[in-house]
């Protein structure tokens, strides 16, 4: 996802460049029931892609002759045609995907082959979107990603499903589809049956420490609040703080934030949020949340200036032992690979349950899809972009891609034979421990504003920094999502039954 660097080498015709010369206790139990008697369960400049309003259009001009279909190329890939590749460069890097193209480009020698990382997508590509010249393939990622809701809505993107349904590298009587992880392909549908989007990284979201910290402070991981509580306190005693998140993209806070709200009323109430329903945010669980964590700032448990902090900051305060937790994405063990002690024994931990009354055991928590790579609808090669793709989600490549981020890959295997960092090894511990109970909240995907620039800091990031209550937060994220519904410039989207 989102904020989530490694250098490679150029291959033969190819052509690496930097495009922006970046480097590379407040009543828990009572609320519930109190709130079931009264019938109510039932970063400014954010990558939102409003201008780009032209839509698909024809835009045949300039595009490049296909190639011939044959069992080596089955999407018909032009051998000679350009091929432009931008890549966000954040947490994971670009070092799998300098791979990656390097296959490509041996595979196709005649094509030259442009390779550009940056961190500020929508400010670079959105130019190139509305002049009709947008790449043949993005890593759509980052605090500037383009709003993904928008771009499928106007028609922008490249139905996906030639990609899904062409033979794999390593198995030709294997589709593509056939070697992802479950729920990938369903991330990349918005409405119907194409496919817009497809999510090469698999993000292990929640809680995220170090297992030598707990050690040290004779405790483990609390599964519940209560006991977080009280380890919180205890690592204040010695001067730790509990918790830090990025402050000024608070949106990282539910990554561990929608799961609990998942944990104790059910999926359900996620779906009713990511569906815009009236009065979603109003729900119990919700409630219960946000007071609780509204107790971490309350209890003086967050790490001071935490408000001030962005995701490099905070994670690295964390990674030196400022603060116990922080809400993150398996990414974080690569982004901040210089900084976290050999000694810190990386580790993820699903949310802690409210109580015995949680919908949902302790153990679930927020996976899904990460890395959101299109093909624009207007790319000269998009064949080109789709096969890039497909040597994306070979074995060879997602090992590549696990070696290089420690994180995993949509491809359903590729860590065989390769030794697995700690932040890894406790990801898959922790998705075996969730079995059935994965969550997959979608605003994120679906409404980037809302997410980021009014739930997130306008949002959670006033309540956290105790600006604002749980009450006045949950009223005023009500409003925004009610807004969102009765705009009727947004395509909207809802979870199919």
């Amino acid at each position: 996802m989102g904020t989530t660097s490694a250098r490679g080498t150029e291959g033969p015709g190819t052509d690496t460049a930097h495009l922006d010369g970046s480097p590379g206790g407040v009543g828990r139990r009572d609320l519930i029931k109190r709130s079931a008697a009264l019938g109510l369960i039932s970063v400014p400049a954010m990558g939102v892609l409003s201008a780009c309003a032209s839509g698909g259009g024809s835009g045949d001009s300039g595009k490049a002759e296909k190639g011939e279909k044959t069992a080596k190329n089955p999407l018909g890939v032009n051998a000679s045609a350009p091929l432009e590749l931008v890549i966000f460069d954040g947490g994971f890097g670009t070092q799998y995907a300098e791979d990656a193209k390097d296959v490509y480009a041996k595979t196709y020698p005649k094509a030259e082959v442009k390779f550009s990382k940056t961190q500020k997508i929508q400010s670079v590509l959105q130019p190139r979107f509305n002049g009709g010249t947008p790449p043949d393939l993005i890593d759509n990622s980052g605090a500037q990603q383009m709003d993904m809701g928008v771009l499928v809505g106007k028609k922008q993107l490249t139905d996906l499903t030639p990609l899904l349904d062409a033979p794999s590298v390593d198995d030709p009587k294997k589709k593509v589809r056939d070697t992802l992880r479950p729920g990938i392909v369903e991330m990349g549908q918005f409405d119907g049956d194409p496919v817009w989007i497809l999510y090469y990284a698999y993000t292990v979201y929640g809680v995220w420490y170090s297992q030598t910290a707990l050690e040290k402070l004779d405790a483990r991981y609390p599964e519940t609040w209560d006991e977080m509580l009280a380890l919180c306190a205890k690592a204040k005693k010695q001067g730790i703080a509990g918790w830090t998140y990025s402050g000024k993209h608070p949106y990282y806070i539910p990554f561990s934030l929608y799961p609990f709200i998942g944990k104790i009323g059910g999926a359900e109430v996620l779906d009713a949020i990511d569906n815009l329903e009236p009065r979603a945010w109003e729900h119990p669980a919700v409630k219960a949340a946000f007071e609780a964590y509204y107790e971490l700032y309350a209890k003086g448990y967050i790490l001071p200036g935490t408000p001030g902090l962005d995701h490099r900051g905070s994670q690295g305060a964390w990674a030196r032992g400022k603060a116990l937790f922080i809400p993150n994405g398996s990414w974080v063990e690569n982004e901040e690979a210089k900084f976290i002690p050999k000694d810190f024994r990386l580790a993820v931990g699903a949310p802690s349950g409210l109580d015995s009354s949680d919908k949902l055991p302790f153990g679930t928590l927020w996976a899904s899809g990460g890395e959101p790579f299109i093909v624009p609808a207007k790319a000269r090669n998009a064949e080109g972009g789709m096969e890039q793709l497909r040597i994306m989600l070979s074995e060879a490549s997602s090992k590549s891609f696990t070696t290089s981020t420690k994180s995993l890959s949509a491809f359903n295997g590729g860590t065989e034979g390769i030794p697995l960092s700690d932040g890894l090894t406790s990801g898959v511990a922790a998705l075996e421990k969730a079995g059935k109970n994965v969550l997959n909240p979608r605003l994120q995907d679906w409404y980037v504003k809302l997410q980021k620039e009014q739930i997130g800091v306008a949002g959670l990031g006033e309540m956290m920094a105790g600006r604002a209550t749980p009450a006045e937060t949950i009223k005023k994220i009500q409003g925004f999502a009610d807004a969102a519904a009765k705009d009727s410039s947004i395509k909207h989207f809802k979870h199919q039954k």
